[in-house]
């Protein structure tokens, strides 16, 4: 059976994936999504996959890749449905219904707030604490990158939460 495994990778790592999203997206649904298709991805990819040493990291990858994308087009609809009302973008920011967001604290809406590569190595070092070196390997970008995003994206959330004020950032 070409499946062989695949059932005990998926139940040991389903729940980091999700977490890692949900931490990415501020969205545990959304996060639940990108992950069964991630998931979806690696089944249909496991002859291959299950020889790797870390497969999980592949799978990662993917999610990390879709939640950009479903970040982009909630981003994109959210947009659309402010002109459609009238209203400028800025009105309809936080528009998830209660309870579909995830609610940590200011530091995570704070997060939410950074451009997507800044939360993208925060999440990854933090949360899923991966070293520089891996997190580059994974993002395709040099450590010297990712260091600076660090930087960067530490610098944008010591701001807002000093200033208790939501940073603005492109996905």
């Amino acid at each position: 059976m070409e499946a062989d495994g695949f059932a005990e990778f998926y139940q040991g790592s389903y729940v980091r994936i999700v977490t890692l999203v949900a931490v990415l997206l501020g969205d545990r649904h959304e996060a639940q999504d990108v992950a069964q298709e991630a998931f979806a991805r690696a089944l249909g990819n496991w002859h291959r996959l299950r020889k790797y040493d870390l497969p999980e990291t592949w799978v990662r990858k993917v999610a990390f890749r879709l939640a950009v994308d479903t970040s982009r087009r909630n981003r994109r609809q959210r947009l659309l449905s402010t002109r459609l009302a009238g209203r400028n973008p800025g009105e309809d920011r936080d528009a998830a219904p209660p309870g579909d967001r995830l609610e940590y604290s200011e530091v995570a809406a704070a997060l939410a707030g950074l451009p997507m590569v800044q939360r993208q190595v925060i999440v990854l070092h933090y949360v899923a604490d991966l070293p520089v070196e891996q997190i580059a390997r994974d993002c395709g970008v040099p450590s010297g990158t990712v260091k600076s995003r660090l930087v960067a994206g530490r610098r944008r959330l010591e701001a807002a939460m000093k200033d208790g004020a939501e940073v603005s950032g492109n996905v």
